[in-house]
Order: structure tokens, then C-alpha cells, then sequence
């Protein structure tokens, strides 16, 4: 069995990609900007760090305290850190077999790609989209031919109508990035991060 995408740490990673923060920053961020996909907070949080951290994709840079308040200790990622979120990014990005939460996540972040790399992903994704359409439809018809009541078909047919309404807002986005509608530079927006986060 496929584990899990590890959404907490991909977003960790993606907010460190923009700029170094500490977890309770990155906290803020999460909760502010509705990323509704990550659950178990704030203990997820913390933990994502602490295993990102182990694994040398993020790293402290400094340790701070005001007042009585704990310790905060900031993080940044480090060069292996973006490579890593840029694979884990495009491999949720490109895979229509992940359940539709974690295309929700990789959809939320997918700013912190440049903009060839997240149409590369989003054109994969199309194609494979396309090839499940195409089996389901084929099933649906031996299903029918075989003289199935329409009653045992109709979770094939509702998948089917699920994939088509992505594949047609998937071909959407993919043209407002290619005709330059839709675009970043390359990460998410720095100044986007400092509204909600206030300057560093």
C-alpha cells in the first residue's frame, strides 16, 4: 500500500522555499490562508518540522526569545529541501490516482514551482486524466453490453463525471498559464507571504 503524501511537511517546505520562518509563523500562515487540508494542528506542524529538520531539507538558523515568551527557533530550507518539494510537488501535481485532497494541496502550492515545471506536471496530469476517461468509459460500456442494470454502474459513471469536470478545469488552468493570464515568478509571491505574515 502507497503511503500517505506527507502534506504538512510539503507545505513546511513550500513557505521556507519564500522565506525563513518559525513554526508558530508558518502556523499563522496555515490557519489564515485556510489551508484546510492540513490537519492536526498545531502538534502536525511541529512534528513536520522536527522530521524535516532530521532529514536535513530544512535547517535553524537562529533562536530567539521575547520576554517570557518560549524560544522561537527559525528555519530555512536548505538546497536539498527545494529539490525535494519541487519532486513531491510535481509527483502530486502529475498523479490523478491520489485522492482529490492531496491535488488540493499540490494545486494550493503549486506557486513555488516555476511556471514551465507546474505545466509540464498540470499537461501530465491532462494526459492521464484522458487514459482513465477513456478505460472508464470503455468499462461502462461492456458493463452495459454484458446487460448490467444501469443501478450497478452508476459509482463507474459518477467517477467518470468527477474526472471529466477535473480534466476540463485542468485544461483551463493549463491555458491561462500558457497564454499568460495566470503566472508567478517562479515562487509564491513574497509580498503575498508578508501581508499575512508581516515583515520578517
Amino acid at each position: 500500500m502507497a503511503r500517505r503524501p506527507d502534506l504538512v511537511g510539503l507545505t513546511v517546505l513550500a513557505m521556507l522555499s519564500v522565506r525563513a520562518g518559525h513554526p508558530y509563523e508558518l502556523h499563522r500562515f496555515i490557519v489564515d490562508t485556510h489551508k484546510d487540508y492540513v490537519t492536526g494542528l498545531p502538534r502536525s506542524l511541529y512534528h513536520a518540522v522536527e522530521r524535516l529538520a532530521g532529514e536535513e531539507l530544512i535547517t535553524p538558523v537562529e533562536t530567539s526569545r521575547e520576554g517570557r515568551r518560549p524560544e522561537r527557533t527559525v528555519y530555512e530550507i536548505t538546497d536539498e529541501g527545494r529539490r525535494e518539494l519541487a519532486t513531491r510537488l510535481r509527483a502530486l501535481l502529475e498523479d490523478p490516482g491520489q485522492e482529490r485532497r492531496t491535488f488540493t494541496a499540490a494545486v494550493s502550492l503549486i506557486g513555488v514551482l516555476p511556471v514551465p515545471a507546474a505545466l509540464q506536471a498540470l499537461r501530465t496530469r491532462a494526459a492521464a486524466l484522458e487514459g482513465a476517461l477513456a478505460g472508464m468509459s470503455g468499462h461502462l460500456k461492456a458493463m452495459k453490453d454484458s446487460g448490467l442494470p444501469d443501478a450497478l454502474m452508476i459509482e463507474v459513471d459518477y467517477e467518470r463525471a468527477l474526472s471529466e469536470t477535473e480534466l476540463t478545469w485542468v485544461r483551463g488552468l493549463i491555458a491561462r498559464l500558457e497564454s499568460g493570464e495566470l503566472g508567478w515568478q517562479g515562487t509564491l509571491r513574497r509580498e503575498l507571504l508578508e501581508q499575512v505574515l508581516g515583515e520578517p
